[in-house]
């Protein structure tokens, strides 16, 4: 059986540590796709992945290219091109530079892969993982974007940090846009399948959810040049990893909504399944007026930079 192409594209931080990763994972062969003047960059972290698959005792074959074509056929495209957010650029300030990208790439994909189930990274994702389905037309279950996987993760580290406990036994759900608006489910939070409000008082919960609201600005802060690209990597493979392997994983995504959650033609950040199908389900949660509230107010902020995308 011949083994998968994964197609990344940007070969910056998040996209090196993703090519890593997909040899590590044996989940394919991975071409990491990158502009003229940064070829050697892709090219370079590639081939020194490859030098490390012996070590690693695991089969892939690594490759970087400047050339879309190169992409042909992949089953799986990650998209990570743009520029990193800086300390004090909000993510509105990155919609303008990183549209022209995804129009690109958007274009490119339709063209060489058409069939591929496409995860989007770049920022700001909400509007880019839009932006990306409409231009390209494919099917809500083809495109998804990469942050409630993430945002969840941060949540799940910040919980396990303050009991103590093992991050294996937290087990959470972040909804919303991927940003400030956020909206953590601490209600719906288990710690060994304990409740986690018997856990913490309020005050210590409220803190973790302001943390992982401001997770990513605080490691932008803490670099001081770039943001952060282990957990997003890591984040994104887990959704290939799933769609790949027919896992059905529910996992926490910008999915495209057709009046679930009362929302319709929006990517925002919900429970979904994820197999051979891609999005196969969004999962719809019971949820109570407060948190009805903060999934409006995130909402607004998502068709506020879906209007300047302009698409």
């Amino acid at each position: 059986m011949a083994r998968k192409k994964i197609a990344l594209v940007g070969g910056g931080q998040i996209g090196g540590i993703l090519a890593l990763l997909v040899a590590q994972r044996e989940l394919g062969d991975a071409v990491v796709v990158e502009i003229p003047e940064r070829e050697g960059v892709a090219k370079g972290k590639t081939l020194d992945i490859s030098e490390a698959t012996p070590l690693l005792g695991k089969d892939a074959k690594l490759s970087g290219t400047a050339n879309f074509e190169d992409m042909k056929g992949a089953d799986v495209v990650i998209v990570t091109a743009g520029v990193p957010r800086k300390p004090g650029m909000s993510r509105e300030d990155l919609l303008d530079v990183n549209i022209k990208t995804m129009t690109v790439v958007a274009q490119s994909v339709q063209k060489y892969c058409p069939k591929a189930f496409c995860i989007i990274v770049t920022n700001p994702l909400d509007a880019m993982v839009y932006s990306f389905k409409k231009i390209t037309g494919f099917p809500k279950s083809q495109v998804v974007g990469m942050a409630g996987v993430l945002d969840t993760g941060r949540f799940n580290s910040f919980v396990a940090m303050e009991l103590g406990v093992s991050v294996q036994d937290v087990a959470a759900t972040v909804l919303g846009g991927h940003g400030p608006t956020m909206v953590p489910l601490p209600r719906l939070c288990t710690v060994g399948g304990i409740p986690l409000t018997e856990l913490l008082p309020k005050d210590k919960i409220d803190a973790i959810v302001t943390r992982t609201r401001e997770a990513g600005t605080e490691i932008v802060k803490l670099l001081g040049n770039g943001s952060a690209f282990f957990s997003p990597a890591i984040a994104a493979i887990d959704m290939a990893e799933s769609y790949l392997k027919d896992k059905k994983r529910i996992l926490a995504c910008a999915a495209y909504l057709e009046g679930e959650y009362g929302i319709k033609g929006y990517y925002i950040g919900v429970p979904v399944i994820i197999g051979a199908g891609g999005v196969e389900k969004v999962l719809e949660l019971k949820l109570n007026d407060e948190e009805k509230a903060m999934l409006a107010s995130s909402l607004d902020a998502v068709k506020k930079a879906v209007e300047e995308t302009k698409l």
